[in-house]
């Protein structure tokens, strides 16, 4: 039986509809629950976020109002580790009136944390590009 819609992850393989039911409530601080506290989010090539840098990547995708669509390829687990490969996709129309077309293949790594949730360490939405 799938998780409840806005349950945190029990599954390394719930963590992407997880966190797509999160990104489209448009709430960065639902979103922030995903992360563990000292995560890093590779918003773009070469330049990894955490911290208040996290929050402000993550903060500027949710900006264009725009629902992620996500389908993970594999789940690779080991013990309290796994790895996600994940397609996604943001497309529409920005709220400035342009469109908006972002895909990707992530490279995510979570971790389930000691209350069984499983969270994300690294989460690389460009993974394969780079």
């Amino acid at each position: 039986m799938p998780p409840e819609p806005d349950a945190l992850p029990e599954r390394p393989e719930d963590v992407p509809a997880a966190f797509a039911a999160r990104f489209n409530s448009g709430d960065v601080t639902r979103v922030l629950e995903m992360y563990e506290p000292d995560a890093v989010l590779i918003p773009e090539s070469g330049t990894p976020a955490a911290g208040a840098a996290l929050r402000t990547a993550l903060s500027r995708h949710l900006a264009l109002g725009l629902p992620i669509e996500v389908r993970a390829r594999h789940v690779y687990r080991t013990g309290g580790t796994a790895l996600l490969i994940v397609d996604w996709r943001i497309h529409g129309t920005g709220p400035d009136g342009a469109g908006v077309a972002l895909t990707g293949t992530a490279t995510d790594v979570v971790r389930r944390g000691g209350d069984g949730v499983w969270r994300y360490a690294v989460d690389n939405p460009f993974g394969t590009a780079a």
